[in-house]
């Protein structure tokens, strides 16, 4: 059980290495891309997690808020789409990239988050060596939930719903309902291999079950904005579901067979996911995941 679980902690501080050698960067040469996803509902690129955005007569929320260094850069593109006040935040898990303007933005909007949420930035990470301090209290949100619930704000009901244990154990899912448009946060790669942070709270069963949920609630025409990747479709979401079935199905099945990770890590996948590795997860990565995740259950 010790050896399992130092195994997982290895793989996840290798991960957040990756994390955070992506923010080890110079913030001034990052442009923020406004993009009208359908209605009042706007989506913004930069460095980190895709931010949403309602904009309308209530004024403006924000999903998400990527980096502290972006957030004059964020605020600029805002007010380009509306003059209205940013009202509310919403977190769709804790990750630096999707909460690093949480201490700034939180100083004028009301922040909502999952408990867990919550707990992870006003108390000290750790993860191996590496130690991530609690936010200010200006960032911690100040709205929790449990399971769900709603913000009536700009004509429309803005679903905010949990699902546990997937990318995290505090990842939530933003449905704005008139519009027709789903922030999926990270348990959504958008073309890519997933990042399943094992050490807070996520797994790869839960991360597949919840992808399928979703799926069943989505109308054709839905606009997803992935927590990272382009805009996408509901056949899009489906591919991505159906990729965790089968490479987790790939993984154990080998793994059942008595192959090693080493063995599992230099077959690698079938050729139609070679692709999926090109991004922040590469396919040896995510093998490593799989067969983390599902050895500890074992033990």
């Amino acid at each position: 059980m010790k050896l399992t679980f130092l195994r997982i902690a290895f793989v996840s501080l290798f991960l957040l290495s990756a994390v955070w050698a992506m923010v080890q960067q110079d913030f001034s040469k990052v442009e923020i891309k406004a993009t009208q996803v359908r209605g009042n509902i706007y989506m913004l690129e930069g460095q980190g997690g895709n931010i949403g955005v309602s904009i309308g007569d209530d004024g403006i929320l924000i999903v998400d808020d990527q980096y502290a260094p972006l957030s004059e850069k964020i605020r600029a593109a805002l007010s380009k789409l509306h003059n209205g006040k940013l009202k509310f935040v919403l977190n769709t898990h804790w990750h630096g990239d999707h909460t690093g303007g949480n201490p700034v933005f939180g100083k004028e909007a009301t922040i909502i988050a999952h408990a867990n949420v919550r707990q992870r930035l006003t108390t000290e990470q750790r993860r191996g060596e590496r130690v991530t301090p609690p936010l200010p209290k200006e960032g911690w949100p100040v709205i929790t939930l449990e399971s769900s619930l709603s913000i009536h704000f700009n004509g429309e009901e803005i679903k905010v719903m949990h699902f546990p244990h997937g990318h995290t154990d505090g990842d939530c899912v933003i449905f704005f309902t008139n519009a027709n448009v789903v922030h999926m946060g990270d348990d959504f790669f958008a073309g890519r291999f997933p990042f399943v942070d094992l050490v807070s709270g996520g797994t790869v069963k839960g991360l597949t079950q919840n992808i399928a949920q979703v799926i069943a609630q989505l109308p054709p025409d839905v606009k997803i904005i992935p927590g990272h990747g382009p805009l996408s479709t509901l056949d899009d979401l489906k591919s991505y579901h159906r990729m965790l079935v089968e490479t987790v199905a790939a993984v154990r099945k080998d793994m059942t067979a008595g192959k090693s990770l080493d063995d599992l890590k230099k077959q690698g996948f079938a050729e139609e996911w070679k692709s999926w590795g090109s991004g922040f997860i590469s396919a040896e990565r995510w093998i490593e995941t799989i067969h983390q995740d599902f050895s500890a259950q074992k033990n």
